[in-house]
């Protein structure tokens, strides 16, 4: 293939935030490849590849559309949709042995085992693992990912590093909906009543990241804002009634250096940091009549992620 060689890797269900870093590719002259690949090593058992039921067919039609309105504009277009099998990728073993250490993974510490790591510890071994897969199949010059999943952007900088791959890492921004919720193929697990209350994990975010620009830079005080702001929805949902409220728990907050994710105990202004929040939606206690409860008809768990950067900034002093 001539040219330049673009790789947005996906696990399908496209939301607009992955056609986002499709548009953001085509903004350079490249053929863009899309994998779509739901990789079952880097999903936890409980949520397994039915997780990601096959929508092969509608992310197609979008790439279709999609293109379509990139060839209008000029701009760089797909070439290939990428769709490969379980045996295609792992033809050696079954892609959920990382527990028992059979087959072929890639762990990179301390990153795997941090923050989303440490409560999930195949996740990021199986992440790497897929892209090293990935980017070895396609061969890219560049590789596209979001800053929502800000700890895996991490990830896949230290692992072009590591292991030599001359490929550019773009990130692109978070694209969020109308009330700050950042896009994800997770938010339609929610349904109805768990979307409605989600968007306090990006006001937990905001108001940390308010207070640093406040002057406020120690750990304890800014995570302790994310908290409140969380255990404040907690006790109002608490006072709804069964048919009504949302169950919902921290998991974590943290504050790391944005190139390692190293928790860090104060923020140096002249590096900035990054915050990082994942909250667990439990099961409905009561679906209403008629109610669009999400996955399973909301008897399951909703796991959110999301981050906002602390920019850097002049050193103030608080008085």
């Amino acid at each position: 293939m001539h040219g330049p060689v673009s790789l947005v890797p996906t696990m399908g269900m496209l939301p607009d935030g992955h056609l986002s870093l499709i548009r953001l590719a085509a903004q350079q002259p490249s053929s863009i490849f899309v994998s779509i690949y739901a990789n079952p090593s880097q999903l936890t058992v409980q949520e397994g590849k039915h997780s990601y039921p096959s929508t092969l067919d509608s992310d197609l039609a979008l790439l279709v559309a999609l293109n379509e309105r990139l060839r209008s504009n000029g701009s760089g277009t797909v070439r290939a949709v990428f769709a490969p099998t379980d045996q295609e990728m792992y033809p050696f073993s079954p892609p959920d042995d990382i527990p028992h250490g059979l087959g072929s993974f890639v762990n990179i510490l301390p990153i795997t085992s941090i923050l989303e790591g440490a409560g999930r510890p195949s996740h990021f071994i199986g992440v790497a693992t897929v892209c090293l897969k990935l980017f070895n199949a396609v061969n890219p010059d560049k590789v596209y990912f979001g800053e929502k999943d800000y700890q895996q952007t991490v990830l896949i900088k230290r692992l072009v590093q590591d292991f030599l791959l001359d490929i550019e890492v773009v990130i692109g921004d978070t694209i969020r909906e109308a009330d700050g919720m950042a896009l994800s193929s997770r938010n339609v697990f929610l349904g109805t009543r768990r979307r409605a209350v989600a968007t306090v994990l990006i006001s937990a975010l905001n108001a940390a990241r308010n207070a640093y620009e406040g002057g406020i830079v120690e750990r304890d005080e800014l995570l302790s804002l994310c908290k409140q702001e969380v255990e404040e929805e907690q006790v109002k949902q608490g006072r709804l009634l069964e048919a009504q409220r949302v169950d919902l728990k921290i998991i974590y907050f943290e504050l790391a250096d944005q190139g390692s994710m190293t928790p860090i105990g104060t923020v140096d202004a002249g590096r900035g940091a990054v915050i990082c929040g994942a909250i667990q939606f439990l099961p409905l206690e009561v679906l209403a009549y008629g109610e669009d409860g999400g996955r399973q008809d909301g008897n399951d768990t909703v796991r959110l992620i999301d981050s906002v950067l602390l920019e850097t900034r002049n050193t103030s002093y608080r008085i």
